[in-house]
């Protein structure tokens, strides 16, 4: 397999030079374009190890966290390719929206997870056995060797590939019999793209509790294809993969309505590591008196976040909020870390607020904490409106059944937002 490396391309999970910014995302971006359409539905599945990502974009960090938005990623793409070689490409972008959707109309199952989780980690407090073989696998010592490069390179680096996802994902549910809420848990703190709905059900999926029945097996040889022979297990990994036990899939509930500001109220702008592009929200420039950003990377596990996408989190608000006070013209100050609720009434009270608004946050930590924090505004006297993207608008209502579904929508529903050209 041959690979052309993107024009001034730098791999920052191999270097460890990362740049959370939406300057950087947008570099990225550019970079990778040409490479958007047949080069990569070519070669995106193989994972030539975190020296070499130059088959794919490695955007999903920026993406996760909207420094750069989907819509103008589609966009991009879209003015140099035609749909038809771009659509695997677009499709990746639209796999994380699907699942954003699909768990916004169930988040019931987020809740399920995170029950879980949190029982999980009181068996392992009780249980050497079980907490001694979650050890080895969290840190690569279980003996087989690809796997333990990929635990290895998911703490040092925040990023595996997404085929090697899927098998670390397989050979810790099927042959490493370890709880896959652990897994899905394990990834979350990690990854510098980790998000609540692509992660949770991506594991649900693999596990066969997404689409009951339906696992997903890692093979040797597919793992010494994909990885162009790197990784060459032989008998050690498991050759049956039994759908774990799980409650179906929830009936979808209602979309939460669009929110409406109130332009006659003193109002400030909460930015939080869900969405780190204020600039392109429905919010008149005019009305924001002050701005200010929430990190909730610390809500996602038990178990603390890894140091890599800590940072990456802080960075891309604090990038984010700058921005903000720039394009509104008005001050900008990050929260304090310690009580977030409390910073918040202080900053509301400090700029004489009767409205704050924010950019929807998808189910999952963020949603919760903001919720909570909706509360206490009220309790006050203050609104908090949550602005919502015309893309999970248009997108979101279609997750209700399983992807392929959701995928031959995809195109309509890009003319629908007018990203498809003339």
């Amino acid at each position: 397999m041959a690979t052309s490396g993107l024009p001034g391309h730098i791999d920052p999970f191999a270097t460890g030079i990362w740049d959370a910014s939406r300057n950087c995302g947008d570099k990225r971006l550019q970079a990778f374009l040409p490479n958007a359409g047949r080069h990569y539905a070519e070669e995106r599945n193989y994972d030539l190890g975190p020296g070499d990502r130059s088959n794919v974009s490695t955007l999903s960090p920026w993406i996760r966290h909207r420094l750069v938005t989907e819509a103008e990623v589609v966009r991009a793409v879209l003015d140099i390719h035609s749909y038809r070689s771009a659509e695997k490409f677009i499709q990746e972008v639209l796999w994380r929206t699907y699942w954003k959707g699909w768990l916004e109309l169930r988040p019931a199952v987020w809740d399920d997870y995170r029950m879980a989780v949190d029982r999980w980690h009181r068996e392992l407090a009780g249980d050497d056995v079980l907490r001694n073989r979650f050890c080895k696998a969290t840190e690569g010592q279980t003996g087989i060797d690809c796997f333990d490069a990929w635990a290895a390179e998911l703490v040092e680096h925040g990023y595996l590939h997404n085929h090697a996802r899927m098998w670390f994902a397989s050979i810790w549910i099927f042959t490493l019999k370890l709880p896959w809420e652990l897994g899905a848990d394990f990834f979350l703190r990690f990854l510098l793209d980790g998000d609540p709905a692509s992660n949770t059900l991506s594991w649900r999926w693999v596990a066969g509790i997404q689409t009951p029945g339906k696992t997903y097996l890692a093979r040797p040889d597919n793992i010494a294809k994909f990885t162009v022979g790197r990784w060459k297990t032989t008998d050690q990994l498991a050759t049956e993969a039994a759908p774990v036990a799980g409650l179906a899939p929830p009936q979808p509930i209602a979309l939460p309505s669009p929110a409406r500001l109130d332009p006659s109220l003193s109002t400030g702008l909460l930015v939080t590591d869900e969405d780190c592009h204020p600039e392109s929200l429905d919010i008149p420039r005019n009305i924001i008196r002050s701005v200010t950003g929430l990190v909730c990377r610390r809500d996602r596990s038990p178990l603390a976040a890894g140091e890599l996408p800590m940072a990456f989190a802080n960075s891309a608000v604090t990038d984010a909020v700058d921005r903000a006070g720039a394009w509104f013209d008005c001050p900008s100050i990050a929260l304090p870390e310690g009580d977030a609720a409390s910073a918040l009434m202080d900053w509301v009270r400090g700029h004489g607020l009767r409205q704050v608004v924010t950019a929807y946050a998808p189910v999952g930590p963020t949603q919760q904490r903001l919720r909570q924090l909706e509360i206490r505004l009220a309790a006050a006297g203050i609104s908090m409106v949550f602005v919502q993207r015309p893309w999970d608008r248009v997108f979101w209502p279609h997750a209700v059944r399983g992807f392929f579904p959701f995928k031959d929508r995809i195109q309509g529903l890009l003319g629908e937002l007018s990203l498809l050209g003339s």
